[in-house]
């Protein structure tokens, strides 16, 4: 923590729950200002909680972003459950995602009251996400329907990440709930994940994109190693070797059609994400049902 805080600054943690694929993430990463987590078209793309900053001159907001809380099929899915509650349980603030383009649903209720039972104490506001896909008077409605969800003086904000709409008019409320307090990291800090986890989640979103069905659950990404392989021209250039994972034969087969093209994304992000030059190793292997054997969840991190 730093001490070199000024009188009345605030600072604390704020989690964005809701069902998958509200835009938690996005949200996370437009707040922040930079890509932190990993985003993509299939639910529950969001693996392990991921710590954003969010710095303002008189507050420190940490944006934790969750996997979407939801009825789990396999162990993994118990497991991301209770990381999730585990989360909920110590931050100031929950914001409960809704799309605008979706009505309120048992899925959205049965987070909320989740939430209530994990952090009943917590300060809870909405947030209806993706304004930008819908009419003004839909916008209306979806805000209305959330305070009526949330009940009492809940405050509710419309934002597009997208777009970058009212963000700061979010921030605004979430400093409003924070408690008094010193700074937790440097101006310069934007996350907290190591860079070999954001590695690993770069090259597992270019894994992802345009799978559909059941594949995308099954994708999972650890990082080999890293080797520095300095040239003249690039003295920082690396060689990243790592392996998906996936628990058929059959699902192996549809990634190595798409490894040049999985490579290519990947390479691009870890560039942007390192600042210099990578070289991309990726192999395929099968790890036979991983999301419900708990030796190979330990073996990947969970």
């Amino acid at each position: 923590m730093f001490t070199d805080t000024p009188e009345g600054f605030r600072s604390g943690f704020v989690s964005f729950v809701g069902r998958p694929n509200t835009g938690k993430s996005t949200l996370t990463n437009a707040l922040v200002g930079q890509k932190i987590a990993i985003t993509a078209n299939q639910p529950e793309t969001t693996r392990h909680p991921i710590r954003g900053i969010v710095h303002r001159d008189n507050a420190q907001v940490i944006v934790v972003d969750t996997p979407g809380l939801h009825r789990p099929r396999t162990l993994l899915g118990e497991r991301l459950n209770e990381q999730v509650k585990e989360t909920y349980a110590d931050v100031d603030v929950i914001a409960l995602t809704i799309p605008a383009d979706e009505k309120i649903g048992p899925g959205d209720r049965w987070i909320l009251d989740a939430v209530r039972k994990v952090a009943p104490k917590t300060t809870l506001i909405g947030v209806v996400t993706k304004i930008d896909k819908v009419s003004k008077d839909e916008v209306l409605v979806q805000l209305q329907a959330l305070h009526d969800l949330l009940g009492g003086d809940c405050e509710v904000v419309p934002v597009s990440a997208v777009k970058a709409e009212q963000l700061d008019v979010l921030v605004d409320v979430i400093v409003d709930k924070l408690p008094e307090g010193p700074k937790f990291y440097p101006d310069t800090h934007l996350t907290d994940d190591d860079t070999e986890t954001r590695m690993a989640e770069l090259i597992r979103e270019a894994a992802l994109t345009g799978l559909k069905d059941e594949l995308p659950h099954s994708v999972a990404v650890q990082i080999d190693e890293v080797l520095d392989e300095p040239t003249e021209k690039d003295p920082g250039k690396q060689a990243i070797h790592a392996i998906i994972y996936v628990e058929r034969p059959g699902q192996r087969g549809i990634l190595q059609k798409r490894m040049g093209r999985i490579i290519t994304d990947a390479r691009r992000s870890l560039i942007e994400l390192t600042g210099h030059n990578v070289f991309l190793d990726l192999r395929i292997k099968v790890l036979k049902n991983w999301q419900s054997d708990p030796k190979a969840l330990g073996k990947l991190g969970f």
